[in-house]
């Protein structure tokens, strides 16, 4: 009896990094009818951003199993194991390496899984190219109506089938709503690790931030980080504010903190970030929330996502106790349903997923948009990232393509990991300065 047909639902999770392993099983749990149980088996994509042991534990969502692959191996593993849903939490690229991988080991199988993509937070660049990236699963999510009317627009225009774009939310989003000032009232920036990219930017954020704990002695002053140095996110960190702050001299109401961002908003009075998916919690709570503009507005910081909220100010105005009004209409476009509407937000996606694993026969083969044929100057590159061939295969001497690897060669991939995480956060950054000399 196939696997769908009994009250487990089992599903699969592949994620390359923290916060997309966070929204992927947060995902796996959303689209899960309610009634039933979920066996969540998860896979991390050994890359650069693999996240650390500490850094699961913070993102505080566990799975009934978990444990580090290459593409290669789980291609393998998907090709022997029975799932009813398989959720892809990769960047674009690696969905689309695994489309195609996914292709050829489930040719011929009677039965495959229900393919789920999307995005782990605001989409505000590279939309096209990642959505085509993303094009072939069964349900490519949409966080919002916004998006959901975008993503179609772009299968649609360059002609291909928009039927699998889903209007969902943020999987993440919930807590309690913002309750009233606390004591002491307490300000929290939402760093991310690559906006801004550059030293005299982020200096300036964090010195900013500083004086405003200054200015303020009588409220806390936090600045919530994603990871410590040494450790990647979803993005590179070449200047971590850790190293920033050692040369500064904050007061004593100022602090930095790590750990689940939910908690941390919990006890929050004011959201700051530049363009962090954060705000859209906060909002979603009613925690009032800024988005600077003293950098600008501008898509390479990402705020430019944020024009017509309601929420873009800078420190001068935060310094003299401005407080945003949040624009309702631009909200409720954002999949933040602050309105009480997120219980029902998933419904559209888990009765599709369940009319797909009732469908007469199984599920047809996975088509995405590119092929060989369609883009051949472009797929093949994307596949052998992943040490696939144009046609879904491993590579000649793809690590591990035939075997589950040895202990060694595991301590060895860790060591070179580190050493990789120590040259971008050390080494790249001496270079570059020698250079501008």
């Amino acid at each position: 009896m196939p696997a769908s047909a009994t009250k487990t639902r089992r599903v699969a999770v592949l994620a390359d990094s923290d916060t997309r392993w966070k929204w992927g099983a947060l995902t796996a749990n959303r689209i899960s009818p309610e009634d039933s149980d979920i066996r969540l088996d998860g896979f991390l994509l050994r890359g650069r951003a693999t996240p650390t042991a500490r850094q699961l534990q913070e993102v505080g969502v566990h799975a009934d199993s978990l444990r580090e692959v290459s593409a290669v191996e789980f291609l393998r593993t998907m090709a022997q194991e029975s799932y009813d849903v398989l959720v892809l939490a990769l960047v674009g690229g690696g969905v689309q390496a695994m489309l195609h991988g996914l292709k050829r080991v489930w040719e011929g199988q009677p039965q495959r899984p229900v393919v789920v993509t999307g995005y782990v937070g605001v989409v505000y660049e590279k939309l096209a190219d990642g959505l085509l990236l993303r094009h072939g699963a069964d349900l490519v999510l949409a966080n919002s109506r916004q998006d959901a009317e975008r993503f179609r627009a772009v299968y649609d225009g360059v002609g291909a089938d928009s039927s699998a774009v889903t209007e969902v939310a943020l999987p993440f989003l919930g807590g309690a709503p913002y309750p009233g000032e606390h004591d002491p009232y307490t300000v929290v920036f939402a760093a991310q690790p690559s906006v801004p990219d550059s030293r005299k930017d982020r200096t300036y954020l964090l010195n900013r931030l500083i004086q405003h704990a200054r200015r303020h002695p009588e409220r806390e002053v936090l600045l919530k980080l994603r990871s410590k140095p040494g450790e990647h996110t979803t993005h590179i960190e070449e200047l971590p504010y850790q190293k920033l702050i050692q040369r500064l001299d904050p007061p004593a109401n100022f602090k930095l903190v790590y750990g689940n961002m939910g908690e941390v908003l919990d006890r929050t009075d004011l959201l700051v970030t530049i363009s962090s998916t954060a705000a859209l919690e906060s909002l979603h709570r009613r925690i009032p929330t800024v988005v600077l503009s003293d950098l600008g507005v501008r898509e390479v910081l990402g705020n430019h996502h944020f024009v017509g909220s309601g929420c873009l100010a800078s420190w001068d105005q935060l310094d003299d106790g401005h407080s945003p009004t949040p624009d309702e209409e631009w909200v409720s476009r954002q999949g933040v349903c602050a309105d009480g509407s997120y219980a029902t937000a998933f419904d559209a996606a888990r009765e599709r997923i369940d009319k797909l694993l009732e469908r007469p026969g199984g599920l047809p083969a996975l088509t995405p948009y590119y092929t060989p044929a369609t883009a051949p100057g472009y797929l093949p590159g994307i596949l052998a990232r992943h040490h696939l061939g144009p046609d879904g295969s491993p590579l000649p001497g793809a690590p591990a393509h035939d075997r589950e690897p040895g202990p060694v060669r595991q301590i060895v991939r860790r060591a070179a990991r580190g050493a990789y995480r120590h040259g971008v956060q050390r080494v790249a950054p001496v270079i570059r300065r020698m250079g501008e000399l």
